[in-house]
């Protein structure tokens, strides 16, 4: 059975108290649910294109839109990127489609064309639509992809001057740093006042290839000359590397002629776009549904060429997008080539909000013996021990790390050795926060664990977590009031601890406190510093040591049988649900409990739908039982509740539903389990995600009220 002894899961708040006026905040994680593989490629600094939805939903037809679409996104994958498609569905922004929301975006009628306007009507009303050029060029910033695939962008309309008629795209571009990859402008536009009002907005544009001559969609030439010209993917990378660097906030316009095979007769699709514009103004067909109709009827006139060679180029771009994309990503994270130094993207480059984590990190000794419990004899037994890297911050962070998410973390480490072999273990995390001070010594933890993985007893060594102050932490104030999530855990000095609160409380950021045993369980509830959680997650024995610190004394004797741990449980959690509006006590080889105050059954959400239901009012309980881990494969059990933590906040970020977000954590704990180390290094969002909770047996969770 999974095991989570000493630290998994706890309270999950219904409602999020992080709300915000700006775009940005609107944007960070909370309506934006950015795909698992998305995710992870940004976290690593792999290479990601963005591509738009509007030409899935209102530019070619059911099924050749869901075709074109699928192939585009494979060719950005045979390049080395990344594809991430955005569009809206129900009213969430997703950065990143599966094939089944691809699907239901290509086969859905009735889907809204959406730009900058659109997003706040489409999102407020819970509909779904097909992002523009400027909409999606909105979401990749925020989202922190530097690179976007288009067809061809929206521009200056035929007789613009005396309509206005003017397209988003262009004053996008204007003021969203980043650079869009199209086939020039559509020619159904007047592109050399397009190419002018680009200049007004200080947009740089460049033809790639071999010459200068700005391309019009569907034919190589318009007639015009690009203002610069880059010649080769690489080329093109340093143009957006520098822009980025320069933090100008406008983006860049790389212009990719058709493949000359596929280029349409310029005349005869310039006859078809003439007649087509004389039916829409005869049909008083303007604003967003004109370019729409007039590529419908230019199709047509043209007997199918102007739709074969649409997708000729836009397969193009892609190709072409996604070697800049690749080749920018290798240029920022060079030493010295357009990054921090650090592996970082350059300056002006947009990232995606980190969680915070706050916590101890620890090099960890756990010895098991050979065979047989041990005995107090004063002798040497046969066993093994091995070395690996713990601490509950630092399994907190790792974990969010390789399932996509990658939180700052913020420790102390000694200035010695052992520091040394910490940092290079934990390599792939952020570790930007970690202070090695002179004069103390990393923090050790020996462990001492029976046949079965169950800890017998353990020592630590935990001075230098002392140093985690709030002086220390408070230096990373502008990166704490952007988190999505802050979590800290019990190691943490009792200043610390009420300046994270505070600020959290002041500024609406969601909290989640993690204990790390029953002994440091009670630091936040020691005043009223735990009113501003909105998550915690204990235990049994902590979940008692929290409710004696609020003054409801729990039992001396803790049952072990399900019924009774179920009821005990109940009582302990009632005090908790005053302020909180969801718990989540882990219950070991019994799995979980998840309490609620908000309806029945309780559920955990980062973004709840605003009309969800909120009666009967009263407390409710849910038991989630364990999966079961046959006991020879379990190793140890000193990660698994800090890996189900992990697993569970990372659906929460993602903004699964609550029984996904349970079987994340679930499936996170069960590798943890048999692994040595307390995360498992095959944890990861291939081996850990909501496809995966497909196959196999699921018990089934049963609920019921508890006050």
């Amino acid at each position: 059975m999974i095991r989570t002894p000493a630290r998994a899961l706890g309270s999950r708040r219904l409602t999020l108290a992080h709300t915000t006026t700006s775009a940005r905040n609107w944007l960070r994680g909370f309506h934006m649910h950015v795909h698992p593989t998305v995710r992870e490629a940004l976290t690593l600094g792999k290479p990601v294109v963005a591509l738009e939805s509007a030409i899935v939903t209102h530019g070619m037809p059911y099924p050749r839109n869901l075709s074109v679409a699928r192939a585009v996104e494979e060719i950005v994958r045979t390049q080395g990127a990344v594809p991430a498609t955005v569009g809206v569905l129900d009213g969430r922004i997703h950065v990143g489609l599966g094939d089944p929301e691809l699907r239901a975006l290509a086969e859905r009628e009735g889907t809204l064309k959406v730009s900058r306007r659109d997003l706040p009507y489409v999102r407020s009303q819970g509909l779904s639509g097909g992002t523009t050029v400027s909409a999606t060029m909105i979401v990749a910033n925020k989202a922190g992809i530097p690179v976007f695939v288009t067809g061809g962008i929206g521009g200056v309309h035929r007789e613009g001057e005396k309509t206005l008629d003017v397209s988003a795209d262009l004053t996008e571009l204007g003021r969203t740093p980043v650079a869009v990859v199209s086939a020039g402008v559509k020619s159904i536009l007047d592109i050399g006042r397009t190419l002018e009002y680009l200049e007004t907005q200080g947009v740089c544009v460049a033809a790639f290839g071999e010459s200068r001559d700005f391309p019009a969609f569907f034919c190589r030439k318009s007639g015009f000359q690009a203002p610069y010209h880059v010649p080769t993917e690489k080329e093109a990378a340093k143009l957006i590397a520098g822009a980025l660097e320069l933090g100008l906030g406008s983006g860049v316009l790389i212009a990719v002629p058709v493949p000359p095979d596929q280029a349409a007769s310029a005349q005869e699709i310039e006859e078809a776009i003439q007649r087509a514009l004389g039916e829409a103004r005869v049909n008083g067909i303007v604003g967003k549904e004109l370019t729409p109709f007039v590529l419908r009827r230019v199709n047509e006139l043209s007997g199918g060429k102007s739709l074969e060679s649409n997708m000729a180029l836009i397969q193009n771009n892609a190709r072409v997008g996604s070697r800049i994309a690749v080749a920018l990503s290798q240029l920022q994270m060079a030493p010295g080539g357009g990054n921090d130094g650090g592996g970082r993207r350059a300056r002006g480059a947009a990232q995606p909000a980190q969680p915070v984590v706050v916590g101890g990190i620890n090099v960890d000794f756990i010895a098991k013996p050979k065979s047989g419990p041990l005995q107090a004899d004063g002798q040497t037994h046969p066993g093994k021990v091995i070395q690996s890297f713990g601490g509950v911050g630092r399994n907190l962070a790792d974990c969010l790390s390789r399932l996509g998410w990658s939180p700052l973390f913020i420790s102390a480490l000694g200035k010695d050795a052992l520091s040394q072999s910490v940092l290079r273990y934990c390599s792939h995390m952020d570790m930007g926060g970690v202070a090695q001070l002179e004069g103390h010594s990393t923090a050790t933890y020996c462990a001492v664990v029976s046949g079965s993985g169950k800890l017998t007893v353990g020592l630590g060594d935990m001075d230098v977590h002392e140093q985690i102050t709030q002086q220390r932490v408070s230096a990373f104030e502008d990166r704490l009031l952007r988190a999505p999530l802050l979590c800290f855990d019990g190691n943490l000095p009792l200043a610390t601890i009420r300046y994270l609160c505070d600020l959290a409380r002041e500024h609406r950021i969601p909290v989640c406190f993690e204990p790390t045993d029953e002994n440091e369980a009670s630091k936040p509830f020691l005043s009223d510093s735990w009113t501003a959680l909105t998550y915690a997650s204990p235990n049994l024995r902590e979940l008692r040591a929290i409710a004696r610190a609020l003054g409801h004394p729990g039992p001396a004797e803790l049952p072990r049988e399900l019924d009774a741990v179920l009821s005990v449980a109940g009582d302990l959690v009632r005090p908790l649900l005053q302020r909180l509006h969801c718990v989540v006590v882990t219950l070991g080889e019994h799995g979980v409990l998840l309490c609620g105050r908000l309806g029945s059954p309780p559920t955990v959400s980062l973004n709840p739908a605003p009309d969800e239901p909120r009666t009967p009012e009263g407390l409710f309980a849910t038991h989630y039982p364990a999966l079961p881990v046959p006991a020879a494969e379990i190793v140890n059990e000193l990660g698994a509740g800090d890996s189900f933590l992990g697993g569970m906040l990372a659906g929460l970020l993602s903004g699964l539903g609550t029984g996904p977000c349970v079987g994340l954590g679930m499936l996170a704990a069960g590798f943890s389990l048999r692994s040595p180390w307390p995360i498992s290094p095959r944890i990861s969002t291939t081996t850990v995600n909501p496809e995966r909770m497909r196959s196999g047996h699921w018990p089934e969770p049963r609920t019921w009220r508890i006050d």
